[in-house]
């Protein structure tokens, strides 16, 4: 808990400082939001602050999912002849009876946060309201903390620059998928955008550019007041997130505050998602919804269609409450059909020149991924005149169905208890869409050539939903290692003792550490899918 608090007072005291390597200058009169004490602090004191709060946040939450699973009680194993009566709302097996049947007697004990129902307390950490009381506090501690976060000035990176200029290019009637910010040369919006993305255009969905717009139209000429609509809209989607993953979680308090610290306390998504305020937590916040949502498949299909429409990646999440209908077609075509009319409402309102963006960044490679040093190797090796761009997507979609496929040999362990139902009989043959989404953008953010920080921060909110393993501890890892490659996430002039930063850490350190995380947690699923041992019960005397 303190590593945390102090990751994020760190984080808030960044963007409090003001302008810096770490946080853009806005402009503008001080008195207008956000605000800052425009202290202007040297890069290698803001720099140090950032990898602090990082690395205590990762620590932070390490210590905190560890006695997550030390809190949660054990359940107790059906007996293989007693089914589980099905629970009065949802359907399934109801959490305070245990498993519908024994075959998840075992994979629940070993691996699925606790029902308090079935067994008592674990006596080091106390009853289970002493569990519920520490996750009310840290999704309070984490909502106070992205509030504040929208008073301060967005810090990390420059993308909220991009995000802006964007906007004001609708308000003026510029198209921003054709267009990039110096093609309005002088306005005081554009000219803010950093290099080199002055020339690019957007590569973001219609709903996310509408919400650049509708922050643009109310901002006017003033950056700031832009930007504080556009951090405003951001922190009420990432705490509408995390009072939705928590209310879906509150049966169970094991499971309650392990969430809390996926998600809504989770230090490096607030460092990320809110202080950096990227667009992705937008799609996160539909996409949950979504998927909470999907025993009503027209609202469901509605905000599958709005993530997919602010960022395309985003689609993933879909392929769950899809393989959860496919044998229900009447609620699977509804589901869809909905989905599918907002993304064509969404792109027909933009026209199709926001397709092109879209398909000429999805061969990009990123400088801190393990694929870059595969596009490095081809050239030793093959020849230098190519890029190998498209054998990287080929290599990468291989590389994303191994990391799939591992983890769906864990996705019985990874099922939560009371998942939401498909459908009014809540049966679902396999894996429920909460997993079957969590296993394929979990693959996905190891697997693809293009990976920056912020977009872990779907995967943890899908994670947020499924039982707990040791995969959580991979994808912190993950984050972790991505947001020290990426300090600060700006191509700005460092001092010379800092360059190393941008020359070691970020292209040769990083990738070769996601390249052995990448392969470890294979390794680890492929083993973790085995037949789980349990030790033999002795057999008692009769009382």
């Amino acid at each position: 808990m303190i590593a945390i608090i102090a990751s994020l007072l760190l984080t808030i005291a960044i963007g409090l400082l003001g302008p810096s390597a770490m946080v853009p200058d806005l402009g503008g009169p001080a008195w207008l939001p956000p605000f800052s004490l425009d202290v202007r602090p040297d890069p290698h004191l803001v720099i140090a602050m950032a990898a602090a709060a990082v690395v205590l946040g990762g620590l932070g939450l390490f210590t905190g999912l560890t006695a997550t699973r030390r809190v949660s009680p054990r359940p107790a194993a059906a007996p293989a002849h007693v089914p589980s009566p099905p629970h009065p709302a949802t359907g399934a097996p109801d959490p305070a009876t245990g498993p519908a049947h024994p075959a998840t007697s075992a994979r629940d004990s070993a691996t699925s946060p606790a029902r308090p129902a079935t067994s008592a307390p674990h006596p080091s950490t106390g009853d289970s309201s002493h569990v519920s009381a520490s996750a009310r506090l840290l999704v309070l501690i984490g909502c106070v903390a992205a509030g504040l976060l929208a008073f301060l000035p967005p810090s990390g990176s420059g993308d909220h620059l991009n995000y802006a200029a964007y906007g004001r290019m609708v308000v003026l009637g510029v198209n921003p998928y054709t267009h990039g910010a110096v093609d309005l040369p002088g306005d005081p919006i554009a000219r803010a955008v950093e290099e080199p993305w002055r020339e690019e255009p957007s590569v973001y969905g219609p709903v996310a550019t509408g919400t650049q717009a509708l922050a643009s139209w109310v901002g006017g000429d003033s950056l700031r007041l832009t930007m504080f609509v556009l951090a405003v809209l951001n922190s009420a989607a990432f705490v509408a997130t995390g009072l939705l993953i928590d209310r879906s979680t509150r049966h169970d308090p094991g499971r309650r505050l392990r969430a809390a610290l996926l998600w809504t306390a989770n230090p490096l998504l607030l460092y990320q998602l809110v202080a950096g305020m990227h667009v992705d937590t937008l799609a996160v916040a539909c996409m949950i919804a979504a998927l909470l949502a999907r025993a009503r498949p027209l609202g469901s299909g509605a905000l599958l269609g709005l993530g997919v429409a602010i960022k395309v990646n985003a689609g993933l999440v879909a392929l769950g409450p899809a393989w959860e209908l496919r044998r229900r077609p009447g609620r699977l075509a509804l589901m869809a059909g909905a989905a599918l009319a907002v993304v064509i409402a969404g792109y027909a309102v933009v026209g199709t020149d926001a397709i092109s963006p879209v398909t000429r960044t999805s061969k990009a490679i990123s400088h801190a991924s393990y694929w870059k040093l595969v596009q490095g190797w081809l050239q030793t090796l093959v020849g230098p005149g190519s890029a190998y761009r498209g054998e990287i997507q080929i290599g990468s979609l291989l590389v994303l169905v191994l990391v799939a496929w591992s983890l769906f040999r864990l996705s019985r362990r990874l099922d939560p208890v009371g998942s939401p139902a498909a459908g009014p009989a809540g049966k679902v043959a396999g894996p429920p869409a909460e997993v079957v989404a969590a296993v394929l953008v979990g693959a996905y953010v190891f697997a693809t050539p293009y990976i920056l920080p912020w977009y872990d921060g779907m995967a943890f909110a899908l994670l947020a939903l499924v039982a707990a393993t040791a995969f959580d501890g991979f994808l912190v890892a993950h984050l972790l290692v991505l947001s020290l490659a990426y300090l600060p996430a700006r191509v700005i002039v460092l001092p010379d003792d800092l360059g190393w930063l941008r020359a070691v850490v970020r292209p040769q350190v990083v990738p070769w550490v996601l390249l052995a995380l990448t392969a470890t947690l294979v390794w680890w699923a492929w083993r973790a899918a085995g037949p789980v041992r349990t030790r033999p019960v002795p057999a008692g005397r009769p009382s």
